[in-house]
């Protein structure tokens, strides 16, 4: 697939096929160039990156944002370990394979930051440059979890563990929950909405915690994870109700190549969604304008 640049900054929706199902992506900004692939984080979507998107293509940047494994009707499977972290990551590479992109810079905010870590220490081969907006790198997070407040950050995750009933609370009332949880964290009424909207059915919901249920079942996968070499930038705000100050400041040592930390005062844990331009301005000193570009 060799995609043409999106018409007046509309970007271009692209198909591709990978363990059975159908995934989607947008792609946008110039062809040519090292794309920068973006994921997204629970319950968020490709819709995560949009205000991100417009201030990288401004700069030259191809982007390509991922609708995950569970967001999307097509690539929904209905077993808790399908959505194990090696299948995700997965995802990934038969995305930046259907792009023709040996490597790639990352991008990953949330759970998104999980799959890009993994992948950073996995197979760095594959990655020009790892950007991470709010997930520490795992063992950091582990570290902390026992050492710190961050056990209680994340307890709601132990919730997400209950079968069905997290799903049809969060769904409830057109997913009045859900939204009331988001605003409260920092992020605006209107994605907020946006989100339970996207999920708004318990199979839809279902998915995305399967996330949080196939990692509990198999903390193994994400044991794999281990010192980084692969050129990284760091984010992590100070509002951050979920993850704490830290398993943040531990994350460097975990990075053994050029390394920069972030701290984004008085911000939320939504940093792509509140924050694009600064956000946009972290990803582009990480890979520079128009990465790769070829030179006439």
């Amino acid at each position: 697939m060799t995609p043409h640049p999106p018409a007046d900054g509309v970007p271009e929706e692209q198909s591709f096929e990978h363990d059975g199902m159908t995934f989607r992506a947008d792609l946008d900004g110039p062809s040519d160039g090292t794309p920068v692939v973006l994921l997204h984080g629970f319950p968020g979507s490709r819709q995560t990156w949009k205000p991100v998107v417009q201030r990288l293509r401004a700069a030259g940047v191809r982007t390509a944002a991922l609708e995950q494994r569970g967001y999307g009707a097509s690539a929904r499977p209905a077993h808790v370990d399908d959505y194990r972290v090696p299948a995700l990551a997965g995802d990934v590479l038969a995305l930046a394979d259907r792009l023709g992109a040996d490597r790639c810079h990352l991008v990953g905010h949330d759970w998104g930051g999980i799959v890009a870590w993994y992948l950073a220490a996995t197979d760095p081969s594959r990655l020009a440059s790892l950007t991470v907006l709010s997930t520490p790198h795992p063992r950091a997070y582990a570290a902390a979890a026992i050492s710190s407040d961050q056990g209680l950050r994340s307890a709601y995750a132990v919730a997400f563990q209950l079968p069905i009933l997290p799903e049809r609370l969060l769904t409830a009332a057109g997913g009045r929950l859900l939204q009331r949880s988001l605003t409260s964290s920092g992020l605006n009424g209107v994605t907020a909405r946006q989100y339970a909207e996207n999920l708004s059915t318990p199979a839809a919901m279902g998915a995305a915690l399967n996330w949080y249920r196939a990692l509990f079942r198999h903390p193994s996968d994400i044991r794999v994870v281990d010192d980084v070499t692969v050129p990284t930038t760091y984010v992590w705000s100070t509002g951050d109700t979920a993850l704490g100050r830290a398993a943040a400041e531990r994350t460097g040592s975990h990075v053994r190549g050029s390394y920069q930390f972030i701290v984004l005062d008085g911000v939320s844990h939504w940093v792509p969604e509140t924050r694009p331009a600064r956000t946009a301005d972290l990803i582009l000193g990480r890979i520079g304008p128009r990465p790769d570009r070829p030179r006439p």
